[in-house]
């Protein structure tokens, strides 16, 4: 059998212009970084245009090790889509090289479902996340240069800045550092540490904005910390907001590339889904509304992370609403969740699958605190058997669900027909108002309270003394009208990775919050988040290779 990058080395791809002419995209506006990569000018959002669009969005039961395929599903609905005659195109988040490297891996799909070229967007692509990068690092230099100034100080306590560096690759040493060391004409000395780019408010901010005054808005809008007599200071106190907006420039272009079958991609930014919004950009989202008739888009992790922060701040802040939601389950997902070793997983057992597939419930039920209806969607694997495939089918047909299962890995669009008939009928036909999970004006315990007990089924939200702090603190800045970004792990339900299936009678607890007053949001942050992740015993890092001729291998 091929592997991921083997099948999608075998494709011809298109020169994207030709990609760009599928859209209505003049070739001569594109920016190309070679043949097969391009960024489009924001000119090409028409937000009158976009609302006759139809937005369809991916989302997951809990994840579990075994994967469960999202971003393929995504890609495979989308080439499907446009092989039953409607114009598509699949809108993603670009990347990390962290996972690259480290355990996960890329994650460009993968089978007959990938976007190409997969290398170049696995690795450096066109550069956005070293520009957010660039610009994270430039606001710490300024905090510094600050503490520093003998003329120009704003008196800023360093023991009240959270700011760190931040740089795109697992590196576990950098965690937590002490900067400044070396004498006087070093800086001050104080305590800091390097996050993942991905986890970077700069990052969220660039997937927010909707052009540059808004991402020069947002970027002033950054919390940094307090003065020696409390007086909160924003970088735009630093004067910072314009130089960062400058090395986000191009940045903020969404950037177009192709799925396996020729199929539009805009794959433009990267932000973690278990401590930032987990979505793609919103003018990547509005460009392909204005230029396709669906747009199919994903959101990270499980329901309960990526699509309800989907819906609570990217579709707030951007006066979106999707007109189907698509839920993806697997049989060897369901039976991890129903107490099946994942050593196991591959040996039928439909107990297993009738045990765990309350996750399936909790998430399809959820989807209804919106108001909206899902279309699910069993990613298959070639160990399913067809009794498995049959009681998931089943367990949607008794609940009202459509259901289809699509070979996403091995037919590609093909494959994922019977899936994209169902979308198209329920974003046509089915189209229920969306609306958000809670109002912005409720005090922060409150919309704390809501996610925690409709979403992930607590009994209760328990908050320890340094989080009582930091509502205090929110409330003296006037924040508490921000949405929420809950910082939760993506393995549960629950704050507990332990607790699969469906967890109950379980108490949330919030260590602290933290102000992403760029971004638009707080982060409750709970359990073990771990922003600045290791490389793992074996690194994915030492399989990758180059040959004389550039071609590379051990990517997957």
């Amino acid at each position: 059998m091929k592997t991921d990058i083997e099948i999608a080395r075998s494709v011809k791809m298109k020169p994207v212009v030709q990609v760009a002419e599928q859209l209505g995209i003049d070739p001569d506006d594109l920016e190309l970084y070679g043949k097969y990569k391009a960024k489009v000018p924001l000119s090409y959002i028409d937000r009158e245009r976009m609302h006759r669009s139809k937005l369809i969005l991916v989302s997951a039961i809990s994840p579990t090790p075994a994967g469960e395929g999202k971003t393929t599903v995504s890609i495979g609905l989308s080439q499907a889509l446009n092989r039953i005659g409607k114009r598509s195109c699949v809108v993603l988040r670009e990347p990390s090289l962290g996972p690259v490297f480290g355990l996960k891996g890329g994650a460009t799909g993968g089978g007959l479902s990938q976007v190409l070229p997969m290398e170049d967007i696995n690795l450096h692509f066109t550069g956005d996340f070293a520009a957010v990068e660039k610009a994270h690092n430039l606001l710490a230099a300024l905090i510094d240069n600050n503490i520093q100034s003998k003329t120009r100080s704003l008196g800023l306590d360093p023991r009240t800045i959270s700011w760190k560096r931040v740089m795109d690759m697992n590196d576990r040493s950098l965690r937590n550092l002490v900067a400044g060391l070396g004498g006087t004409g070093s800086g001050v000395p104080r305590e800091t540490g390097f996050d993942i780019t991905a986890a970077s408010e700069v990052m969220a901010i660039l997937c927010l904005a909707t052009g540059i005054s808004d991402l020069k808005r947002r970027l002033g809008n950054i919390f940094v910390g307090f003065t020696y007599d409390k007086r909160p200071v924003y970088a735009r106190d630093l004067h910072a907001e314009g130089a960062m907006a400058a090395l986000l420039k191009d940045a903020i272009k969404p950037n177009l590339v192709q799925t396996i079958e020729g199929t539009p991609a805009l794959i433009h930014g990267g932000p973690f889904a278990n401590i930032a919004q987990g979505t793609n950009t919103v003018v990547a989202t509005e460009m392909s509304l204005s230029l396709t008739d669906y747009t199919v888009t994903e959101a990270g992790f499980g329901f309960d992370l990526g699509a309800e922060k989907f819906l609570d701040i990217k579709c707030r802040a951007a006066g979106l609403s999707p007109n189907a939601v698509v839920l993806v389950a697997t049989v060897r997902a369901l039976k991890y969740h129903g107490g099946q070793s994942l050593k196991e997983l591959k040996t039928p057992n439909v107990e297993a699958l009738e045990r765990g597939i309350v996750n399936l419930q909790k998430h399809i039920e959820n989807i209804g605190l919106f108001n909206l209806s899902p279309v699910v969607a069993i990613n298959k694997f070639a160990t399913d058997s067809e009794e498995e495939l049959q009681f998931i089918k089943d367990y949607c047909t008794m609940r009202g669900v459509p259901c289809a299962v699509a070979d996403v890995w091995g037919q590609g669009g093909a494959g994922t027909e019977e899936l994209a008939k169902l979308v198209v009928t329920a974003a046509d036909y089915c189209c229920p108002q969306f609306k958000p999970l809670y109002p912005l004006d409720e005090s922060v315990e409150r919309k704390v309270e809501t996610i925690a007990k409709s979403i992930y089924g607590a009994e209760a939200v328990d908050y320890t003394s340094k989080a009582r702090g930091a509502l205090k603190r929110i409330a003296d800045l006037g924040l508490e009208g921000l949405a929420i970004c809950m910082a939760k792990t993506q393995k549960s339900l629950s704050d507990n990775p332990a607790l699969l299936g469906r967890p109950k009678d379980f108490v949330i607890t919030v260590r602290d919050i933290e102000i992403a007053a760029g971004a638009g949001f707080l982060i409750p942050i709970t359990g073990e988040i771990m922003r600045m992740p290791g490389l793992p015993e074996e690194p994915a890092a030492e399989h990758i290779d180059i040959d004389d001729e550039g071609n590379i291998s051990g990517l997957f």
